[in-house]
């Protein structure tokens, strides 16, 4: 079955691509061994989405498809929802913003839950971009639920990392500088036609300028009105830039790195399952003298 997905996948079958993510997703047996049959060698470029909610992400992705596509690329996008901590599900409000592309023969998108994870990913986001570079796109978009302090995973997965604001962030800023810093390949302020747009960018450049000196990239703040399309072409020679100096042997060994800690990460948490921590949890709690600590390493 994997095998003929694969070739499935390879001349274009949107039917067993979206078939491939959902066992993956599921984790179906086999899936280990078919991800290990990859060659892994595409060029497909990854541009990370991500900013506070109401940034204008999914707006500002569905203007990027619109002129990515107009210019002969393939794009797939995947749009990663927040989840309700306890039944995990999500609103997938991108398949509003979105629905021109749908039945896009060159545009193929997927919404994702987060399922609780921290780092405002999917689980098998690793897997399904590998996958959709198997299917022959040339961009893969991946649009994250948002940016804080712990959301820095989309760095270790993305070529190149958009972090969008608005005018009114200026607080915000403040409280994610440090993620900021250290994620943002470039910066877009959308709705840049609000009062204070120009006021905004100039205290963002201030507060780049010193962490800048010395770095062979200097991270541009470009402005959008992604509802018009103002700045987007602007935004994709950023990009196209980007992507073309910064694919340096050192880069391609930092991401594949992270990639593989990840990786690690997730099988050693193998068949950790929140709701049988919580069987376990309540059937623990009954005894006198609980202590979480002891707990947890008697589970190690």
């Amino acid at each position: 079955m994997w095998q003929n997905l694969r070739k499935d996948i390879q001349s274009g079958n949107i039917k067993a691509l979206a078939r491939v993510l959902s066992l993956l997703e599921n984790e179906t047996l086999g899936y280990e061994s078919f991800m290990q049959s990859l060659q892994l060698n595409h060029h497909a470029r990854v541009i990370g989405i991500t900013g506070p909610p109401g940034a204008g992400k999914s707006t500002l992705t569905d203007a990027l498809i619109g002129t990515l596509v107009a210019t002969g690329r393939k794009v797939a996008v995947l749009c990663v929802d927040p989840s309700s901590p306890f039944h995990l599900g999500a609103l997938l409000g991108d398949r509003i913003r979105m629905n021109q592309w749908y039945a896009h023969p060159q545009v193929y998108i997927r919404s994702l839950a987060s399922r609780g994870n921290l780092g405002g990913l999917h689980p098998k986001i690793l897997e399904m971009t590998d996958v959709l570079k198997e299917a022959k796109f040339d961009d893969i978009i991946v649009e994250t639920v948002g940016v804080g302090q712990s959301e820095i995973e989309i760095a270790g997965l993305a070529d190149t990392t958009v972090v969008v604001l608005v005018p009114e962030a200026g607080d915000e800023i403040q409280t994610m500088k440090a993620g900021l810093m250290e994620i943002a390949d470039i910066f877009v302020v959308n709705k840049a036609d609000r009062p204070g747009a120009d006021t905004f960018i100039n205290n963002l450049q201030h507060m780049l300028n010193p962490a800048q000196t010395g770095n062979t990239w200097k991270i541009p703040i470009v402005s959008t009105v992604a509802t018009n399309g103002m700045g987007i072409t602007e935004l994709i020679s950023f990009i196209n830039l980007h992507s073309s100096i910064l694919q340096t042997p050192e880069r391609k060994l930092w991401l594949l790195t992270d990639k593989a800690y990840r990786l690690l990460q997730q099988k050693c948490m193998r068949g950790i399952k929140r709701n049988q921590l919580k069987v376990q949890l309540t059937e623990r709690l009954q005894q006198p003298g609980f202590n979480l600590y002891q707990w947890t390493e008697e589970l190690l």
